[in-house]
């Protein structure tokens, strides 16, 4: 793929968001061209006691019902767990999905999170994730379709025509999920996909929750409509299902402005003319009680939650301290949303009353000008927030309490205001979890996130046209300040301030440093590294010295990343190497923003269990991808059977006369010319070409900073290993180990087992024998596909690699096996970026398919 195609594709779903917000929105400005602001909030505030009680009475029922999705779906895998665990967790992955959209994506991590820590398996949350999905949609597509089907659309719509057709396709899908698994026994196999089709009871359950589920949704909006709206509920359930479908089909969050402007629409061409005020009024408290309820419920739920596990003094999970940060990220976005268009209506006239006694004009000027500026303000942070950043965090603490302040000041908004407040309380405790230095302006905004913002500020714009269009604009109205007609001039100023912010920050933001190229380490560069590389307890990052990849520090040398670049794969060899966690942990994040600024994909390569935490905070996904063999050398020694071949062979190689000399780095460049032949013969024996990346290469200048093992006989090398040897004689370990095709049978065997002996004399834990691919991986039922291909290779693809071989010969030391890992973002491509990683380790693609 062209890096023009893959950008096309990562803009193409934000694109077609905005642009089908855009529309809504122009529709809305055409459909309400006589509507007032004024009419619009007097109906909101009219509505009776008596109908927001039963709003919030279905409200409860719709989302008890929605639990049923994930208790039916642990019945289904064979899981029990307590309803109230399951109803909290349906609850909260619900009450944030129908808010902010992406249903499969917000509910699937945020189940993710909790089931993990209920016990459940990655491809169990998987099975409960789709499960919950399918009953989604079967029951919006049965529901839709039976009234489609039965109930007259009015033929003024513009899809009145294909009403019945639609209906009848529609009813069809439930109808042959219920068909095929009475008559389908068997799984089905879709493309690289088995699916097994539920059984008539299971399928049944399906369908009528997630029909109940809708018909309680519309039943909800339906007592909050006008008495005088026409068609009864079977006319009004037609136009909601089309308008919840043209919603969801829209991927805008929460169907915002698409929803209300099918709504509009319908009701509009089926005589309900005149009535558009009210019906807008009782969408906006549709979206109050069906939506922001829930989600300021959820959030209490999670703050909660968190502050049960701090009282206990619990570690939580990576995997769920991982989820706060976006959690926390996504609240601020919708109080920022909330400030601006909030800054984009007319205050209460009550209220304004009030505040006329008692505060000086300038005060409340000036409130609501900065409440939208921090609206803005708290959109930008919000990805900071999503990065860690401390700086982000203390912004936004501060940014809250002064939005809570600011938002009585200009109206008495207490409302936003105990949401501010709410919010700063829930933060305030998480600092822990915000504990990178990096600069915000370093953070790099995805084309999702600009374009979440633009839509934003897009909708406060379209707020204040509407609100006041009763307004004839003019030069002087910027300059108007009253009490009691201010509020136009007051909203435009607010939009225009949020909108200087936003764009004085993209300003910033572009005349940012520029980002540092892919280039081989210099000299310096080595240098710094090379004490950072003694101290480090793997003696892999000696591959640093090889001088092939580009070198990635942090600010103050404490820690470095090695990568190289293949298609779209920026691959780091290994785990950031240095003693400070918390410049390493840093350095994984500077890492993953210098991959997305330049539209890569961020790959860790062989990456410890030790270090999978640095991994899972930064959302990326972990493939097992081998064992790395390590021997521990206090207990290594050649006695017993089982050492019986190998105590044969070294004695056999000193009999003849076979010595290891072990070649300081200072005396190692003059012995390298002697040392050449012995490489030469090696590789044309074996057919093979120089490998790089994962592996060491006869260079000089790589050689030359490392002591060598040589293996002599008459005077003449016949075999030889580098050694990578660390100064916390923590591991030893060989990269390039090669000998003469002619040498004496068993050479290899010689020497491991004297650089074992001479390691463990010299003081050294551990001596590692390098990873053996593909090794531990488990072809089960229910394990992760990559799992089952990877144990498939392993064990019938001898053709293109010794895998069994390599495994069987390291076993033969006694190592202990510690499983290595693949660190990939997720969604991307997974064939692309392990094939990019060979064609680095191989040298090229075609060293891939040719030794």
């Amino acid at each position: 793929m062209s890096a023009a195609a893959g950008v096309a594709r990562r803009l193409a779903g934000p694109l077609l968001s905005a642009s089908m917000l855009c529309l809504a929105l122009w529709a809305l400005h055409r459909l309400l061209g006589a509507v007032s602001y004024h009419e619009v909030r007097g109906y909101f505030h009219g509505l009776r006691a008596g109908q927001i009680a039963l709003a919030l009475a279905l409200t409860a029922g719709g989302y008890a019902v929605m639990t049923l999705y994930d208790g039916f779906a642990l019945a289904a895998i064979g899981r029990r767990l307590p309803y109230r665990r399951v109803g909290l967790i349906a609850f909260i992955s619900y009450a944030f999905s129908n808010t902010l959209g992406m249903a499969l994506l917000v509910s699937g991590s945020i189940r993710y999170r909790f089931y993990v820590q209920a016990g459940l398996s990655t491809g169990e949350i998987a099975r409960v994730v789709l499960y919950c999905t399918a009953g989604f949609w079967l029951g919006l597509c049965a529901l839709a379709g039976t009234t489609l089907l039965l109930v007259p659309v009015p033929p003024e719509l513009p899809l009145a025509a294909a009403a019945r057709p639609l209906g009848a396709l529609l009813a069809l899908v439930p109808l042959a999920w219920l068909g095929g698994g009475l008559l389908v026994r068997r799984p089905l196999r879709l493309w690289r996909w088995q699916v097994e089709l539920p059984g008539p009871a299971q399928a049944a359950r399906q369908v009528l929750v997630g029909a109940l589920d809708w018909g309680l949704a519309a039943g909800v909006l339906y007592v909050l409509m006008p008495e005088a709206i026409s068609g009864g509920f079977g006319h009004f359930l037609a136009i909601f299902v089309l308008a919840q479908m043209a919603g969801l089909i829209s991927h805008v969050p929460g169907g915002l402005g698409v929803f209300e402007a099918v709504m509009l629409a319908g009701f509009g061409v089926a005589g309900n003319q005149g009535l558009e005020a009210p019906i807008l009024g009782s969408l906006a408290a549709f979206r109050a009680i069906y939506y922001l309820l829930p989600l300021c419920v959820a959030t209490l739920a999670v703050v909660w939650r968190e502050a049960r596990g701090l009282r206990r003094r619990a570690l939580l999970a990576p995997w769920f301290t991982a989820w706060l940060p976006p959690f926390f990220a996504g609240l601020t976005l919708v109080c920022g949303a909330v400030l601006l268009f909030s800054g984009a209506t007319l205050a209460l006239p009550g209220r304004m009353a009030i505040l006329r006694e008692l505060l000086p004009l300038p005060v409340l000027e000036v409130s609501h000008f900065m409440s939208s500026v921090i609206g803005m303000l708290l959109l930008i942070l919000a990805r900071g927030l999503q990065r860690r950043l401390d700086a982000a965090y203390v912004l936004t603490l501060v940014l809250l309490v002064a939005g809570a302040v600011f938002s009585l000041l200009k109206g008495i908004d207490y409302e936003e205001a105990a949401l501010l407040s709410l919010l700063a309380l829930a933060l305030a405790p998480a600092h822990r979890h915000f504990y990178r230095r990096a600069s915000l302006f370093s953070a790099s905004f995805s084309a999702g996130w600009i374009v979440a913002i633009l839509a934003v500020l897009g909708c406060a714009g379209w707020l204040v046209m509407f609100s006041f269009k009763h307004v004839e604009y003019s030069s002087s109205l910027w300059w108007e300040f009253s009490f009691r007609h201010g509020g136009a001039p007051r909203a435009l100023r607010a939009l225009v301030g949020a909108a200087a912010v936003g764009l004085l920050f993209a300003l910033a933001h572009l005349i940012r440093a520029v980002r540092p190229r892919h280039r081989p380490p210099s000299e310096e560069e080595l240098a710094r590294a090379w004490p950072l590389i003694k101290r480090f307890p793997s003696t892999q990052a000696h591959l640093a010295l090889m001088g092939d990849k580009a070198l990635l520090f942090d600010p103050d040398d404490r820690a470095f990343v090695m990568y190289d670049t293949e298609g779209r794969s920026w691959v780091a060899m290994g785990d950031p190497v240095g003693a400070d966690e918390d410049a390493r942990r840093e350095l994984v994040w500077s890492f993953r923003e210098l991959c997305e600024r330049s539209g890569g994909w961020p790959v860790f390569y062989q990456v410890r269990p030790e270090d999978l935490d640095l991994y899972l905070e930064v959302g990326m996904n972990l493939l097992k991808i081998g064992e790395e063999a390590r021997v521990p050398l206090a207990g290594f020694n050649l006695d017993g059977k089982s050492k019986k071949v190998l105590r044969n062979t070294v004695n056999k190689l000193n009999r003849d006369g076979l010595r290891l000399q072990i070649v300081p780095a200072d005396g190692v460049p003059a012995l390298l010319p002697r040392l050449k032949p012995v490489s030469d013969a090696w590789m044309a024996g074996k057919k093979v070409r120089e490998k790089r990346f994962s592996l060491g290469a006869f260079r000089p200048d790589y050689l030359a900073r490392t002591p060598m093992a040589v293996a002599w006989l008459d005077d003449e090398p016949v075999a030889f290993a580098n050694l990578l040897l660390n100064e916390t004689r923590e591991e030893a370990s060989v990269d390039l180990m090669r000998h003469l095709p002619d040498a004496p049978a068993g050479i290899m065997d010689y020497l491991f087992v004297e650089l074992m002996q001479w390691a463990r004399g010299e003081g050294y834990r551990w001596f590692n024998l390098g990873m053996a691919p593909l090794s531990g991986l488990q072809n089960r039922r229910l394990a992760p596909l990559w799992m089952r291909f990877g144990a498939l290779v392993f064990g019938r693809g001898e053709r293109f690699y010794n895998f069994r071989g390599l495994h069987r010969y390291k076993d033969k030391f006694d190592p202990e096996w510690e499983p290595r890992y693949l660190a990939v973002p997720a969604g991307v491509a997974l064939p692309v970026v392990l094939a990019n990683v060979a064609s680095l380790i191989a040298g090229g693609l075609g060293g891939v398919v040719r030794r």
